[in-house]
């Protein structure tokens, strides 16, 4: 009998899977903080070139008087992280990123791809945090059940179609200073008086409405959860940066509004999303539950 297929995973660090998943490796985002690179902590261990970060939390990286920016991991990265795969056995891999309108980490992917010594499949997720996570969850659960390679990034894609996230920001300036504020970019002029609500489609963050205060976001994200889960079974991510009491308080009300509620998270997002939404960050990333 032929032996199974190995295939693993690979995504960057901005898939919030700090814990860490079997089957899944993760390539850190490179952050400069001062002029100097670090690895993105929320990685894990890993090796490369740059520092290992002396960020302790998202938070500390935010603040207006500390210089911060994130940079992609170049194509050689990904090609030794691909090649050390390789020699330990792996036949193919899925590497699942965040979106391409966000970062040019797939690109690095796919420059490395193209060399590498076994077959790698590159995809964009179209998202970011658990929006990236939960389709590569899906990719791990496939590959640790046997599947073929397009199997894997079948699942992936299934997945990251069926995902969606809504966030909410105190304010629009780092994401203005990082350029990703794509579609919103018109609320700059009305930035101070209104409290935006966002989401991501086709890749990139858009304006969804526009409340007053952030009791009314935090109440409309809630509705919004609940009118994108429906009646079936869901998985769900509450995502914030330094805002834990608050993120808590929405997962326990989301927890009894939703019966099907098969899977609830509360996930802090890590310093090289932080640099780009700021503290205060609260969102949501549901997708449909796999059995």
């Amino acid at each position: 009998m032929p032996s199974l297929p190995r295939i693993a995973v690979v995504t960057d660090s901005t898939a919030c899977l700090a814990d860490g998943v079997d089957g899944v490796t993760v390539v850190p985002i490179t952050m400069i903080v001062s002029g100097t690179p670090y690895d993105d902590p929320t990685s894990g261990p890993t090796s490369g070139s740059a520092s290992t970060s002396p960020l302790g939390s998202a938070s500390s990286s935010t603040s207006p008087s500390v210089p911060a920016s994130t940079s992609r991991p170049s194509p050689a990265r990904f090609a030794a992280c691909y090649g050390a795969l390789a020699d330990s056995g792996v036949t193919a891999i899925a590497s699942i990123h965040l979106s391409a309108e966000m970062s040019g980490t797939v690109d690095s992917a796919r420059a490395a791809a193209r060399d590498a010594p076994i077959p790698v499949e590159v995809i964009d997720s179209r998202s970011i945090g658990m929006g990236l996570g939960y389709p590569v969850l899906a990719a791990a659960r496939a590959a640790a059940a046997g599947a073929p390679l397009e199997t894997v990034t079948s699942a992936a894609r299934r997945c990251a179609t069926s995902t969606r996230t809504y966030f909410y920001v105190d304010t629009l300036d780092n994401l203005r200073r990082s350029g990703r504020i794509g579609a919103a970019a018109r609320l700059l002029g009305s930035a101070l008086m209104i409290k935006p609500l966002l989401h991501i489609v086709d890749g990139q963050i858009s304006l969804l409405e526009k409340v007053r205060t952030a009791t009314r976001a935090i109440a409309r994200l809630e509705d919004l959860a609940v009118q994108a889960a429906g009646d079936g079974p869901v998985d769900l991510a509450v995502q914030h940066l330094a805002a834990r009491p608050r993120a808590e308080a929405l997962a326990e009300r989301l927890r009894k509004r939703l019966p099907a509620l098969a899977d609830l998270q509360v996930v802090e997002v890590g310093p090289v999303i932080g640099v780009h939404v700021g503290p205060g960050m609260l969102g949501l990333t549901i997708t449909p539950h796999a059995p």
